[in-house]
């Protein structure tokens, strides 16, 4: 019998709500859910340490939306626990599981009866005087940028150490497949499948009519450099974590070697599925056929 446990929003009443549904439905059919120290104290039910509870649990339901789950995906990355997310947020393309099915999905993933997906992590340096200062692992995205008030960013861009070109832009995403569809589609890059071994360059509002996203293999090294006087300047480990940058730091970006977050997905339910229902992609066929 496997061991789930469950980490939630414990900001959102309906993420507490639906938790403590799943804990009477787990109680009820024999299966053991662990919770860590925060959410038992939110629930006022019993937990275990941070320590065991990454020891014991085989897989991970996450309740909330996508911020959730990039949370998660930090606190289980080292343990290499499958996730399985589900969504009470808005798009959810990481947590994707629907809330009136989520007892029927859990007794399938007690069952063995799921299909795993390996999503690629994007490994970050940030060097400060040659040394490096923050290791940083991003399931979706890190994104250098101005503050608000700061002025327009003049940035270089390495590839495999080679010079590529200085961009004046407000920020780049660097992004993981998985990333595709949070910021970078926002910011006009394309839609990815989130186990292709790859990373993506996309700009921040360019100054430039040459700038465009840009593919990167999954061997390859993208170097990042703040140039010129310009102060106030981030970068962001999935929209969560903020670092401050100075200019003339590197910052070296790869895809992780020894590292990846394994989440779990339904048959039948499928990534173009996702985005199908998510972004209403194929929608254009309805209105033809009624034409």
């Amino acid at each position: 019998m496997k061991n789930l446990g469950m980490v939630i929003n414990t900001h959102k009443s309906e993420a507490i709500e639906m938790a403590r549904r799943l804990l009477r439905w787990c109680k009820d059919a024999g299966v053991s859910l662990l919770l860590p120290p925060h959410e038992a104290s939110v629930l006022a039910t019993e937990g275990i340490s941070d320590d065991e509870w990454l020891k014991t649990v085989d897989v991970a339901i996450v309740v909330g939306g996508d911020g959730t789950f990039l949370r998660a995906s930090r606190y289980i990355m080292k343990a290499g626990i499958p996730l399985y997310g589900i969504n009470l947020g808005h798009l959810g393309f990481l947590a994707s599981g629907k809330p009136e099915e989520a007892e029927r999905d859990l007794e399938r993933i007690v069952k063995d009866e799921y299909e795993m997906i390996e999503r690629p992590l994007l490994y970050c340096t940030l060097f400060r005087d040659g040394s490096p200062l923050h290791k940083i692992y991003a399931l979706n995205d890190v994104v250098l940028t101005k503050n608000a008030i700061a002025r327009l960013l003049h940035i270089e861009v390495r590839f495999n150490k080679k010079f590529f070109g200085i961009l004046p832009a407000d920020g780049i995403i660097i992004s993981s497949p998985t990333g595709s569809t949070a910021y970078a589609l926002s910011a006009g890059g394309p839609i990815l499948p989130p186990h292709m071994q790859s990373m993506l360059l996309v700009p921040i509002c360019a100054h430039t009519l040459y700038s465009r996203p840009l593919l990167a293999a999954a061997e390859d090294t993208i170097t990042l450099i703040p140039r010129g006087g310009a102060r106030d300047i981030t970068l962001t480990q999935d929209g969560q974590l903020a670092y401050e940058v100075l200019p003339g730091e590197c910052i070296d970006i790869s895809l992780s070697k020894d590292r990846t977050v394994r989440t779990i997905s339904m048959p039948g339910r499928t990534f173009l599925d996702l985005v199908q229902e998510k972004l209403g992609w194929g929608q254009s066929i309805a209105i033809v056929d009624k034409e």
